[in-house]
């Protein structure tokens, strides 16, 4: 290619990104605040219930706590400890629950982007966890850093994910010991919107409060939620020292934890939608409490990943109507104990981004917003049961997200009384596609989903009948393309860079056989 001919392909491909740009408004919607009644399955005489049986359960079959420092922790506080085992007063854990902050803001590096969080507020956050992406080529592989840095940059021009989350696919291409440095470092390069920390040690949860405290500065983490770390429970009641130490960490520097069960329902929990929720809500309770023995006040969001298992299989499945009434109950139980709580959206099981994925995603999705739900991770991606992240489904389900949004705000009565005066304006037989009224509010009265085709066939057989998976591949490389980064402080960069570089130098390298690379 010329000199001369690769000039013009470069301004083309400036004049593209820029027209992309101009033609799409990436500003992050604001923290949602749900105006629509929530659903709520139960009575108060049946909240009573599962709060009985659950501090039945704390009480009497216990916790275990597999963690030294947790089990000296609990009998400072007074609880009674036998062997890894937790026995916790139902009054006791009341009065440490009560000293979670119901509210609190998250704070972005660009405080466009901070978030309230809590009661009617809620924010959508992408998946994370992904070991293979199925790609802009609609290949399955295993994900590299390059991908995941894709991941946050599409993360931080979608305007319903509120997060860049953390490690939406697996990068091969880096160590498992060293791999969260690297994570986090594009979580925070790529986006400046909030982000989660990894928890997959103590360890590596300190060196991410270290690197929030480089990006932030330490004072400010002391009252400035900027993070959020994610810490499993091993179903059924059980809290492990790798999860219950990553806790101390993000808990001691007051950044929120989400405390959450992972459960399998009628695998490690009983086969019914009642009693799991019943053991779930106790494993929950005993982690939040264990968050405020920690760290009075410390920000903590009772979690949860919920599925239920195929009786035929074993598979876990997704989109399930027990899933969904779980989550309207376990809703219920965290207003019940006034905190912020977590769940699962967008699940799918699906190997491709087909009826299966938007049918079991769109389930889970309305179900949420239904429940009232904080904190909606996995809101963009998820298919295959968490194995892979689909690039394809990721903008999707992110434009779903932005319906949900909207329909979650509930009715607007702004224009009321415009809008009726306009029908007197038309009158019997007329249209109003020229009113002052429709020309003011088009693009706001009804939401228009970019990458839905709603066309006439011929029009859409004539464009190429394109279907929705190869429309949202074409969508997303649009954006990386028109992609600009939010640009770090240089000192900030380098210090993050240099401290990377430092921790690289001390963790040797080992792969998930811990055998060295």
């Amino acid at each position: 290619m010329s000199e001369v001919v690769e000039k013009r392909a470069a301004r083309r491909g400036r004049g593209a990104r820029k027209a992309v740009r101009q033609t799409l408004d990436m500003t992050m919607l604001p923290a949602l605040r749900r105006s629509l009644p929530l659903t709520e399955p139960m009575d108060a005489e049946q909240v009573a219930r599962i709060d009985a049986a659950s501090m039945n359960i704390l009480e009497t079959v216990g916790v275990v706590f597999r963690d030294e420092t947790a089990l000296a922790d609990w009998r400072a506080a007074g609880a009674r400890v036998e062997g890894e085992t937790v026995f916790l007063d139902r009054d006791h854990v009341r009065e440490l629950i009560g000293t979670i902050p119901e509210t609190f803001t998250y704070h972005a590096r660009n405080p466009e982007n901070n978030l309230p969080f809590g009661r009617d507020h809620a924010m959508f956050v992408p998946m994370t966890g992904a070991p293979y992406l199925r790609d802009l080529d609609d290949v399955r592989r295993n994900p590299m850093l390059e991908d995941l840095a894709s991941f946050h940059k599409l993360a931080h021009m979608l305007p319903a994910m509120h997060s860049s989350a953390h490690h939406i696919v697996e990068p091969y291409d880096h160590p498992i010991s060293q791999r969260h440095l690297r994570i986090t470092y594009s979580s925070m390069k790529h986006s400046d919107k909030t982000f989660m920390g990894m928890t997959t040690s103590p360890r590596n949860a300190e060196d991410v409060m270290q690197m929030c405290a480089i990006l932030f500065g330490e004072d400010y983490l002391e009252d400035h939620p900027v993070t959020t770390g994610n810490c499993n429970g091993n179903s059924p009641l059980v809290w492990d020292e790798t999860m219950l130490g990553a806790m101390r960490a993000f808990c001691r520097r007051n950044q929120p934890v989400l405390c959450s069960p992972f459960v399998l329902g009628g695998a490690n929990t009983p086969a019914s939608v009642a009693p799991t929720v019943a053991q779930l809500n106790a494993e929950a309770l005993s982690a939040l409490a264990y968050t405020q023995v920690i760290r009075k006040g410390a920000p903590a969001i009772y979690g949860h990943y919920l599925s239920t298992v195929s009786m035929k299989s074993g598979a876990p499945m997704a989109g399930t109507p027990e899933i969904s009434l779980m989550n309207l109950m376990i809703g219920q139980m965290a207003r019940f104990y006034g905190v912020p709580w977590r769940s699962s959206t967008s699940l799918g099981g699906a190997k491709t981004l087909d009826a299966q994925a938007g049918y079991e995603s769109a389930s889970t999705l309305m179900a949420l917003q239904m429940a009232g739900t904080n904190y909606m991770w996995h809101a963009a991606g998820w298919n295959e049961a968490g194995m892979h992240c689909s690039m394809a489904k990721f903008v999707v389900d992110a434009e779903q997200c932005a319906m949900a949004y909207r329909m979650a705000e509930g009715i607007r009565w702004d224009d009321f009384d415009e809008a009726v005066a306009a029908i007197a304006d038309i009158g019997p037989g007329g249209h109003y596609l020229g009113h002052p009224h429709t020309l003011a509010n088009f693009q706001r009265a009804f939401f228009m989903p970019d990458l839905f085709d709603n066309n006439a066939i011929e029009q859409w057989q004539a464009e190429g009948a394109i279907e929705t998976p190869e429309r949202a591949r074409t969508y997303a490389r649009a954006l990386l393309e028109a992609y600009e980064e939010p640009k770090l402080d240089p000192g900030v960069d380098e210090e993050l860079r240099d401290f990377i570089a430092r921790r690289e130098r001390e963790i040797p390298a080992v792969d998930a056989l811990n055998q060295e690379y």
